[in-house]
């Protein structure tokens, strides 16, 4: 019991961590949220159109030396077109980004809501926080899952809004690892 306690113990450490940097992130997005987004959208463009030269390099070079080469012109090509668009069409970028930052929200709140269950075995009301933190976390992340139109700035307050509530949750949840 000892080891499931400690467990539980650095679990909610580490959430507490993930949640400060996903508050740091939400409040850069609620600040500068086109250039975040412009920016995110260069890179991973940028690393598209690396990766499709690489292939397309690679092709050149080992041309003639086995058949199964011609895939990577093929990639190459794919996946320069891919790096270009991502570049020129940013804003659909930020939508998927709020996608999945909802679905590890719905994930995060779902987990929440289990150890809060775990909770109620203590014989303390604590638990019951924990369930209603849970739900509150449930509704944001389905919030930007469904919300096509979320924009930038409302997925950088529902990411604070989201981190708080884990924090709060994580240190009642240290703070009654003993009661188990």
């Amino acid at each position: 019991m000892e080891q499931f306690k400690g467990i539980l113990k650095k679990s909610g450490v580490t959430s507490i961590v993930e949640s400060i940097v996903f508050a740091i992130l939400g409040i850069i997005l609620i600040i500068k949220p086109d250039t975040v987004m412009s920016i995110i959208a260069y890179i991973i463009g940028a690393i598209f159109i690396a990766a499709g030269v690489i292939k397309i390099l690679s092709y050149v070079h080992e041309k003639g030396q086995k058949d199964l080469y011609n895939y990577e012109l093929i990639f190459g090509i794919m996946a320069a077109v891919v790096g270009v668009v991502v570049i020129i069409h940013g804003n659909a970028i930020s939508q998927i980004f709020g996608i999945i930052i909802g679905m590890w929200i719905i994930y995060s709140s779902v987990v929440r809501f289990s150890s809060a269950l775990k909770l109620k075995s203590t014989n303390s009301n604590i638990w019951l926080y924990s369930v209603i933190i849970s739900i509150a976390m449930f509704l944001l992340g389905l919030y930007m899952v469904l919300g096509n139109g979320a924009v930038i700035v409302t997925i950088g307050i529902i990411m604070l809004v989201y981190s708080i509530l884990d924090i709060i949750e994580n240190v009642i949840l240290i703070n009654n690892v003993k009661k188990l």
